[in-house]
Order: C-alpha cells, then structure tokens, then sequence
C-alpha cells in the first residue's frame, strides 16, 4: 500500500520522537516501505550541525543506522529554507513532491490554548490541509 515514507525529523531531538519514529519503522516493515527521514534547515549552525553539509551527512549516517538496525530501506534529503519558522509546512510539502513519498509520519504538539488563538500552528495539520497524501500525526 505504502512505498516511501517521509519522516521530519530533528536530530537534535531524536530522543523525543521516539513514539514516532518507531510508529514509522513499524509502518515501513508492515509495508516493506522505504522511509525517508527528512530536515528542514537554514544556513546558520544549529544544536544538530554547523552547517547545512554537515547536517546531510549526520542525517545521512542516522538514516543508514535506523535501516541496519530495524532491516528496512532509509534515505534521506535535506531542505534548505531561508526561515525555517516562515517556510516549514512549504519545504515540508516541497520534499513530498521531491521524495515521491505517499505518507508522512510526523511528530505534532498537544494542541492547546495557542492554537485556539492562532498563535502556534500544528504542521501536521498544515501538511493535511495541503497535501493530498495520507499523514499520520504521532503526538
């Protein structure tokens, strides 16, 4: 049913996606999917990698360690964006299109009162609302 997988992630918190990257694994073995981590960054260092180079390489090495260790097929493509607060929901859409994914599985907040108000915004509903794949959102 399902052929590539796109998983956002953030390697600087791997350690609280857990619930989602394990739902996604589960997903890709059921399937024999191919997942597709994904990052959305800019040019400035972050808390994952000072460079965006440097970010395709340690993404590069965590996709190739999720596949060996859970025997699944991984890859993984990093979008660069000038604001990533501005541009997520577009860049994430973007590697949909690039990646030829026919789900995503993604980590969202809890909503709450800054929703309501239309503060914050939840990307998983975004991708739903704009994307005409199915998403799966792991809270």
């Amino acid at each position: 049913m399902y052929r590539k997988i796109l998983v956002p992630v953030d390697l600087a918190h791997t350690d609280k996606m857990v619930k989602t990257l394990d739902t996604a694994i589960d997903i890709a073995k059921h399937y024999n999917a191919t997942l597709c981590y994904v990052t959305v960054t800019n040019s400035t260092p972050s808390a994952a990698a000072h460079s965006p180079k440097e970010l395709a390489e340690k993404l590069s090495v965590f996709a190739e360690e999720q596949g060996q260790s859970h025997g699944i097929d991984t890859d993984s493509i990093v979008m660069q964006s000038a604001d990533t607060a501005v541009e997520l929901d577009d860049k994430l859409l973007e590697a949909i299109k690039t990646t030829g994914a026919d789900l995503v599985v993604m980590a969202s907040h809890a909503p709450g009162i800054g929703d309501r108000l239309h503060i914050l915004h939840s990307n998983g509903a975004n991708i739903v609302r704009h994307s005409d794949i199915s998403v799966f959102v792991v809270r």
